[in-house]
């Protein structure tokens, strides 16, 4: 099926631009269509029909949208890491705005103006960002060592040494590797057979400290054949530090095993972060583009608000970054992190900067979050750092029963940090702040910090008050209509009738004057309260300890 004219008006996350075509109920459907951009006029191909959208790729550009750019990447087409590197940075930097504004208030439920959406933290470095790379190697047809990245959707390997998002030294590396592995005949691994040594290339560069690290991942123990290849690049390469082997013997998604051996140098590198020197294992989490981190953590110290006295708990706290960029802030730091090796180096971190108010431990963070909570922990500031899943409800709940005054959580899924922060605003906060940062130009992810603030359950407000607004239950003596309607505004943004407030009070089994619940005259129909300001005045009733 060919449209022969499809405008575009949007493009997704994943890269895709959308245009809609009618249907045969009389709406629309929606096109989907790889390496569109908003703006563009294209004749389509559909290639794939579902229930309610379609698939389609471009067969001529009839008007090319002003956001176009050639950003340049042969394999930009094929290989699955950039997905805006056709459009300009401009346009790229609007659509992750936007991506974060819409996780917000669609999935969040989080009314436009009840929050602060800040403008998007763009990356002055858009091209050679990345301090890590991991590179899945596979044979050609020819059975040579090839490296370079999964395909879209596939385990297919797009061979690829010069990827613009990596610093040029780390193709020197790749292509040093490989020529050893195809001259020693050392077999790439197959995934379909279980066989072969060869699994991926990992290769880490401290961005201040130009330390640099190789892992090599291989299916089972081959040091005898891989040490040479050691020294050989400890040699040619000044900057290399480490040279390691990961073992992984097993058929998983999972790029790295348990066990590291040292096959040349040191099992860690170190780099500059934030003023501190940070030790990096192989198993640590460290943010792939270090000059936007320091950014992002200054985003979040600036929402963290600290001023020396606060206890700050630091969950899914990796080397311990975050944490210790704040410590000289804080009267306390404890960090909480699952990977034991991380843990070791968030130690080191912060003995090796003199650093002596922060603390890690080794747990799962909704356990150490549990933990805190059952110990009757009051952290004045919490911050997450989550995975792209988010965090699970212990955390979440564990949070809220410590109830700390600020919450920041930094996150690399807008969707899951929405889903988040709604629950923490169903239970006594309030989103204040929300800042997207671009850590990974020309990719379809964005990082987010959000501020969360504790809702206080008694305020001050001035009033007029009015005795016809009163009633005689000892429930509703609590607040008047005028404090609702004020604490509704000040925390949500929404403005609310007190006819609103009186149907919802009657919901809720708080006994109402008759003329605020009966329509005027007989064929009258009352507006009923939406959702939205039903679950704010519900919120408020609460607070005034009106319901519990």
């Amino acid at each position: 099926m060919i449209i022969e004219s499809l405008e575009i008006t949007d493009v997704t996350a994943e890269g895709n631009g959308v245009g809609h075509i009618a249907a045969d109920n009389g709406g629309s459907i929606a096109v989907f269509v790889s390496g569109a951009v908003t703006g563009d006029v294209i004749k389509c191909r559909i290639v794939k029909v579902l229930k309610s959208y379609c698939f389609g790729i471009i067969e001529e550009m009839i008007t090319p949208s002003a956001d176009r750019a050639d950003r340049g990447c042969d394999i930009k087409n094929t290989c699955g890491g950039c997905v805006f590197r056709h459009i300009s940075y401009e346009a790229e930097l609007k659509i992750k705005g936007d991506i974060v504004k819409n996780a917000f208030t669609r999935l969040g439920g989080f009314p436009e103006d009840s929050f602060e959406l800040l403008p998007v933290c763009g990356c002055d470095e858009t091209d050679g960002y990345r301090n890590k790379a991991q590179y899945p190697v596979a044979a050609d047809k020819d059975g040579r060592a090839v490296c370079g990245f999964y395909a879209r959707r596939s385990h297919r390997v797009i061979p690829c040494d010069d990827c613009k998002l990596q610093p040029p030294v780390f193709s020197d590396i790749l292509k040093a590797v490989t020529e050893y592995i195809n001259k020693r005949h050392i077999a790439p691994y197959n995934e379909k057979s279980g066989t072969g040594l060869i699994r991926h290339i990992f290769i880490r560069r401290g961005y201040h400290s130009g330390e640099t690290a190789v892992c090599l991942v291989v299916r089972k123990n081959c040091a005898r054949e891989l040490k040479p290849l050691a020294r050989e690049l400890c040699d040619r390469f000044p900057d290399i530090k480490s040279v390691t082997m990961n073992i992984n013997p097993h058929n998983t998604n999972v790029i790295m095993g348990k066990g590291i051996e040292v096959l040349a140098g040191s099992e860690v590198i170190s780099d500059i972060m934030c003023g501190n020197k940070i030790t990096l294992h192989p198993h640590s989490f460290y943010q792939v583009n270090t000059r936007q981190a320091e950014r992002l953590y200054a985003v979040a110290a600036d929402f963290a608000a600290l001023t020396g006295n606060e206890d700050v708990l630091d969950l899914y706290c990796g080397a311990g970054t975050i944490g210790l960029s704040l410590a000289s802030k804080a009267k306390r730091i404890t960090g909480a992190e699952i990977v034991p090796e991380a843990v070791e180096s968030a130690k080191k971190n912060a003995a090796d900067n003199g650093i002596a108010n922060a603390d890690f431990i080794c747990a799962d963070a909704g356990q150490a979050a549990k933990h805190f909570s059952d110990e009757g922990r009051k952290p004045d500031v919490i911050i997450t750092d989550p995975p792209r899943k988010g965090c699970d409800e212990v955390t979440l709940s564990s949070i809220v029963k410590m109830s700390p005054k600020r919450v920041v959580m930094v996150s690399c899924n807008p969707s899951t940090a929405a889903r988040d922060c709604r629950y923490l605003a169903d239970n006594g906060y309030r989103l204040e702040k929300v800042c997207a940062v671009d850590m990974f130009p020309a990719a379809g992810h964005v990082e987010t910090v959000c501020l969360l603030s504790k809702l206080k359950s008694t305020q001050h407000i001035e009033v007029e008050l009015k005795t016809d607004e009163l009633d005689l239950t000892s429930a509703e003596s609590k607040a008047t209509y005028d404090e609702i309607k004020a604490y509704v505004k000040e925390h949500t943004g929404l403005t609310v009738s007190s006819l609103n407030i009186a149907q919802v009070k009657q919901k809720c089994g708080i006994i109402e004057r008759e003329n605020y619940n009966k329509a005027k005259s007989k064929d009258s129909r009352q507006p009923k309260c939406t959702k939205e300001k039903e679950e704010a005045i519900v919120e408020a009733l609460k607070v005034f300890k009106m319901i519990t």
